[in-house]
């Protein structure tokens, strides 16, 4: 197995292994979860259905934890846990944004496995970025201001835009907002990570007189706060960018990283499948 680092801070593509001896292998599966751990987001090339099925697609990813669904995108009808995000007929509007996947459950996606189908010749690029450097880059105010921040983060106001508004409320009471940490902490590595994103929507406990001196500084005080932190996801010097090819994978960690699905390629096709591990409650 070789490693090469695609950027000083994220990303490193692994070659030398099929991805399916990793479902088998209890030290390759070992030493990819490490490599996981240091390098916050892997890519794969050439894993093809012959070398790597759905079902070793499914297993693999079920290695690191229990699948689950999705509301919205459901999941191919034959392996449950994995997700079929095809875009072949209208443009998306959800994906070009940063965001940590499903942070609007209450135990967001520990990460995922995901494969490319069929891309387009040239765009639908990926970027994921390290929200523990975004986190350790932040001026020493900004770091005591956000300490014991928590924030709601809802899937309503993202997905549910989208829909009309029975659908709307419907999904939001099936998936209430929830509340998380502005900054948690890593439960493998103990780092402390930047942890707002799109589907952040607003702080919890911000209104407190250390923070509030006039209304001015509540509103739009504490929004300017979150677009602050927010936008530390599009700094480049945190970021790596992958191009799709078919039967390319990455697996990244969800917790320490956010990603953004470039959407320049409609209307060409663009067919993924992901399969998202289960994660822990934000601490």
């Amino acid at each position: 197995m070789q490693i090469e680092r695609l950027t000083v801070n994220i990303g490193a593509e692994v070659s030398g292994i099929h991805l399916r001896d990793a479902v088998r292998d209890d030290a390759l599966f070992a030493e990819l979860k490490a490599q996981l751990l240091k390098h916050r987001v892997l890519f794969f090339r050439d894993q093809d259905m012959d070398r790597f099925s759905r079902a070793d697609h499914v297993a693999l990813a079920s290695r690191f934890g229990p699948l689950e669904g999705h509301p919205v995108l459901g999941c191919h009808p034959d392996y449950p846990g994995l997700a079929q995000i095809y875009r072949s007929e209208e443009k998306n509007p959800y994906e070009n944004n940063w965001h940590t996947d499903a942070l609007w459950r209450p135990k967001p996606p520990m990460g995922a496995v995901l494969r490319c189908i069929e891309c387009p010749e040239v765009g639908g690029d990926t970027i994921w970025v390290n929200m523990v450097e975004a986190y350790q880059r932040l001026p020493d105010e900004v770091k005591r201001k956000i300490d014991r921040l928590r924030a709601s983060s809802s899937i309503e106001h993202s997905f549910g835009a989208a829909m009309d508004e029975e659908k709307r409320r419907a999904l939001g009471r099936e998936h209430p907002p929830v509340e998380h940490p502005v900054v948690r902490t890593h439960p493998e590595t103990g780092e402390k990570v930047l942890y707002v994103a799109s589907f952040t929507t607003h702080f919890l406990n911000y209104h407190t007189p250390d923070n509030v001196r006039f209304g001015i500084d509540k509103t739009p005080g504490a929004s300017q706060l979150l677009h602050y932190l927010q936008s530390q996801a599009t700094i480049p010097e945190y970021q790596v960018r992958f191009k799709w090819r078919p039967n390319s994978v990455a697996i990244w960690d969800n917790r320490s990283t956010q990603h953004y699905a470039v959407m320049d390629y409609w209307p060409a096709p663009r067919k993924m499948e992901r399969a998202g591990i289960v994660g822990d409650v934000p601490y």
